[in-house]
């Protein structure tokens, strides 16, 4: 019997494979290298930041706050400004509430820039300093939970330099 019309066909997925943890850049806040959670249970995505300081620029709320990108040291700390987007109520996964500022940040994860709304936290006792949650994964992202670092990282001098961090 003839099929009339065209033949539907599996298409090539549009999402790019991720490990349950990557390396992070933040171009426009300077940093270039930063180990992220890739955690579909979050929502939003949320990274340590330190010395928060809200200012009014031009008539808008902004913040001035500190990232230190390598794990377990404060060493190369990096000063951001931010425009403040909201203050917002976040649960974490034990059930506290607190509540964050929320900035805008540019990822590039998985060769993608990704756009993100992100939570302003100490994280100074969780395992990563930067959380990537479903908002911004949902932008071409898809995370095996079985693999880590698919993606590209840093340059071994720079890993060796910051290990243990």
């Amino acid at each position: 019997m003839p099929i009339d019309g065209p033949i539907d066909r599996p298409t090539e997925p549009s999402y790019t494979l991720a490990g349950w943890r990557e390396w992070v850049s933040l171009p426009d806040a300077g940093v270039e290298w930063i180990k992220a959670k890739l955690d579909t249970g979050a929502r939003s995505s949320a990274i340590h930041a330190f010395d928060l300081e809200e200012f009014e620029r031009d008539g808008a709320a902004w913040v001035r706050y500190s990232v230190h990108p390598w794990q377990a040291t404060d060493d190369d700390a990096v000063q951001v400004e931010s425009p403040v987007l909201d203050t917002r109520e976040v649960r974490s996964s034990s059930g506290h509430a607190e509540s964050r500022l929320v900035v805008p940040m540019t990822l590039r994860l998985m060769g993608r820039d990704l756009t993100a709304e992100m939570t302003l936290s100490n994280r100074d006792e969780m395992g990563f300093r930067m959380l990537v949650g479903r908002e911004a994964l949902r932008q071409g992202l898809a995370v095996d939970p079985a693999r880590s670092y698919l993606g590209p990282r840093p340059p071994a001098v720079v890993r060796r330099r910051n290990r243990g961090r």
